[in-house]
């Protein structure tokens, strides 16, 4: 097995092969005037010498850096690290495959001043934003900046290349079978719609009732139910108007419903049944087990860094990509 010669540099092969640093850079860059045969001496010399050029010097003769930004909210809950993080696992070894490191920038909603550092100093070659809102500065002021960028999630914004689940096809699904399994009153718990993922869940929802002839009851939809005691509150009014089945947005709200149910004695499924449209480890143990949507948020992020790089590089991509899922149905339904 060759070994990487680590102490080689720029320097030593211009004067092994009498010719200057800048007739190197330009073999092996591959860019620049330079005579086949200079080149093919210098990555021959290379060959041998199991040269591997260090990261800065190959991104001062191609003009990289050689880094992508990963974008995460700041002001994400505990229950939403695990999907983030499980995202920059499929970013990391996508980008190690390209000997690409990873800046993480952490922005809030109406503050984005990280990110701008990072783009105005130029220390990255393009950047993945983890989550999308309705209002999204982040979007904008990277479509602005001309950076390369992928967002994981979906947005309105013209232009914008996107990899999402497809998240209105499996809402509608999931709804439509429950209703099929002779569920007809149904209350919807939510957090705030200025994140897209939970308009589009929403708008699944409902299309799912609508294409199985029921009507939405607008008094058992709680959106913008972010705390514990709003989602409290949103479960006993819903019980209090004959709710079957409460169905959570996300992992992080059938959590807290869960425990107020238990925490009241009610009883899943017989007294009221439960689904989710987000699994996570944290519903994995729970008696009896929950339906949800299932998806798989490493495959998200190494489809939106395979993306990037191919933005990064120039070549035609698809303006939206939209992966799969899977419907779990469990006992909590039953």
């Amino acid at each position: 097995m060759a070994v990487v010669n680590n102490n080689l540099t720029i320097t030593d092969i211009a004067e092994a092969l009498n010719i200057s640093k800048t007739t190197v850079s330009r073999a092996i860059s591959g860019k620049g005037r330079i005579g086949n045969e200079t080149r093919e001496r210098v990555l021959k010399y290379i060959e041998e010498n199991n040269y591997v050029p260090n990261p800065m010097a190959k991104g001062l003769a191609q003009s990289k850096t050689y880094n992508i930004c990963w974008v995460t909210p700041a002001d994400s809950v505990a229950t939403e690290l695990p999907f983030f993080q499980r995202c920059m696992m499929g970013i990391a070894d996508v980008a190690g495959g390209f000997n690409y490191d990873i800046l993480i920038s952490m922005v809030y909603d109406d503050n984005i001043n990280q990110l701008k550092r990072i783009i105005t100093n130029k220390k990255v070659d393009g950047a993945i934003l983890g989550r999308t809102l309705v209002n999204d500065l982040s979007v904008e002021y990277l479509k602005k900046s001309g950076v390369p960028f992928v967002v994981i999630g979906s947005t309105e914004i013209k232009n914008i290349t996107q990899v999402d689940n497809d998240h209105i096809k499996a809402c509608k699904e999931l709804t439509s079978i429950l209703v099929m399994k002779g569920i007809k009153k149904f209350a919807l718990i939510g957090g705030s719609l200025n994140h897209v993922v939970n308009r589009t869940r929403r708008d699944g929802f409902m299309l799912g009732l609508k294409e199985q002839g029921i009507e939405p009851d607008e008094k058992l939809i709680y959106i913008g139910s972010d705390d514990a005691l709003s989602i409290e509150r949103a479960v006993d009014d819903a019980l209090r108007n004959g709710a079957e089945c409460l169905v959570c947005m996300d992992d992080g709200i059938c959590a807290n419903v869960l425990a107020k149910l238990k925490k009241d004695g009610v009883e899943i499924p017989s007294d009221i049944k439960v689904a989710s449209f987000y699994n996570s480890a944290i519903l994995e143990n729970n008696q009896p087990a929950i339906t949800t949507l299932s998806y798989d948020p490493k495959e998200l992020g190494a489809t939106a860094c395979k993306v990037l790089f191919d933005r990064i590089e120039g070549r035609t991509v698809q303006n939206k990509l939209l992966l799969s899922y899977d419907v779990l149905l469990k006992g909590s339904t039953q």
